[in-house]
């Protein structure tokens, strides 16, 4: 089966959850289906190269519009195409809300469509009303028009079956991994990045995001300045995809107790993590926090903010603090940092890549077997076009025979008019 991947960045080494997603879960999907063609449409300009393959998945960059409200759809629209007429996809796999308003053109393509539901989009304050209208558009199509809708977050696959029962049979939930982050990738060493930002062990407290509104790091920012303890430093581990207001507003504050280090390869971030003394994610929306996962992988203590998709990973009530608040986000931060830890191995039993692929893999082979029932095996098209190819140079070749000894060619249809009075 042929399936290409549409809606994210791209990967590898590319900032974001659903990227990160995509990049955990194709190379274990092409290891377990290894007669299948992976294509991943990513865009120009986070990709390094227009072609590439990492562990088996393709990897092709796509144009898109610059601005950051036409980005996703202008590469989605060049995607769809690319999918149906240049990798011959059976199976589009769409990446958000986003892209899925490409939806009918798909349908219209022939092609089945799986939509992964990451996060309520239209919820981010980025956004203005015609972005929103649009999102909310994509979800619509997505659970009006994709054969299947996989949610990562437990309190979304509850919120679209009350919101859109009749598109409940679509809607099934399969869990982000975690486990990519129980040992260091790489080669980078704690102390090397304790060194490079100034940073003392267990006297930090680092937070990993791109720098946009919903993360919420403006309420860290100023809950960390009302905290009265000179010796420990905030760290912002991310960047913006596009350089705005909200951004440089943020990285104006950066001073000798707060570091931005911009966008860090995992090896760092996970450096950074194993010595911190509490990992920090005040998000106002979420879909699954991967973030948050890594974290608990490397050893940190955890504290989130208590919107329904981290209450959803439940950690204790300890481990939350009231969204937007940012007088109970200091007193958080101002108790016992190490009260925050959470157990590794009760998180792992639910949040495995080897699970989730596993659980993409049934949602694959049963689409599979569907193409299969409708259109035959592989290269049963081809035998058909021959069998009746071949039957119809047969008939050409008797009517061209009877006419060259001056018969009359024989006409089957009159005969079997004929046959029926």
């Amino acid at each position: 089966m042929n399936i290409c991947v549409l809606g994210l960045r791209g990967f590898p080494r590319v900032m974001g959850g659903v990227e990160t997603h995509c990049e955990q879960l194709f190379p274990l999907l092409k290891s377990i289906r290894p007669r299948d063609s992976f294509v991943v449409i990513g865009r120009r300009r986070y990709l390094a190269d227009r072609k590439a393959e990492f562990l088996g998945v393709k990897v092709v960059a796509l144009p898109h519009a610059a601005d950051r409200r036409l980005e996703t759809i202008t590469n989605a629209m060049c995607g769809v195409f690319y999918a149906r007429f240049v990798a011959r996809a059976e199976l589009l796999h769409i990446q958000g809300i986003g892209a899925s308003i490409i939806l009918p053109i798909a349908k219209l393509l022939r092609m089945r469509v799986i939509v992964t539901y990451h996060s309520k989009n239209y919820e981010h304050a980025k956004w203005n009303w015609i972005a929103r209208a649009f999102l909310r558009s994509g979800e619509l199509f997505a659970l009006r028009f994709s054969d299947h809708v996989v949610t990562v977050s437990k309190s979304v696959e509850r919120e679209l079956i009350d919101r859109f029962p009749m598109m409940a049979y679509k809607v099934q939930f399969i869990p982000n991994g975690a486990d990519h982050f129980c040992s260091a990738p790489g080669s980078h060493s704690p102390d090397d990045q304790l060194r490079k930002y100034g940073l003392k062990k267990g006297r930090y407290v680092v937070a990993v995001g791109r720098l946009v509104p919903e993360k919420g790091f403006h309420d860290l920012l100023e809950a960390f300045d009302a905290m009265d303890a000179s010796d420990c430093k905030l760290v912002l581990v991310g960047e913006a995809d596009h350089q705005d207001g909200y951004s440089k507003g943020l990285r104006a504050r950066a001073s000798d107790r707060i570091v931005f280090t911009g966008f860090l390869p995992q090896g760092c971030i996970h450096a950074l993590l194993r010595d911190a003394s509490l990992f920090v994610l005040p998000s106002y929306n979420e879909g699954m926090p991967i973030a948050a996962l890594e974290a608990v992988m490397a050893g940190c203590p955890v504290l989130l903010s208590n919107i329904e998709p981290n209450r959803a990973l439940g950690f204790a009530p300890k481990n939350y603090f009231a969204v937007g608040s940012v007088e109970s986000l200091r007193d958080k931060l101002a108790g016992d940092h190490s009260a925050y830890r959470v157990d590794r191995s009760s998180i792992l039993e639910t949040y495995n890549w080897k699970r989730a692929s596993a659980e993409m893999n049934k949602l694959y082979a049963s689409i599979e077997e569907k193409l299969r029932a409708k259109h035959g095996p592989p290269g049963a098209w081809k035998l058909r076009f021959l069998v009746s190819r071949t039957a119809r140079l047969r008939r050409k070749a008797g009517v061209d025979a009877q006419r060259a000894i001056g018969c009359e060619p024989f006409d089957h249809a009159r005969r079997e008019e004929g046959t029926r009075h």
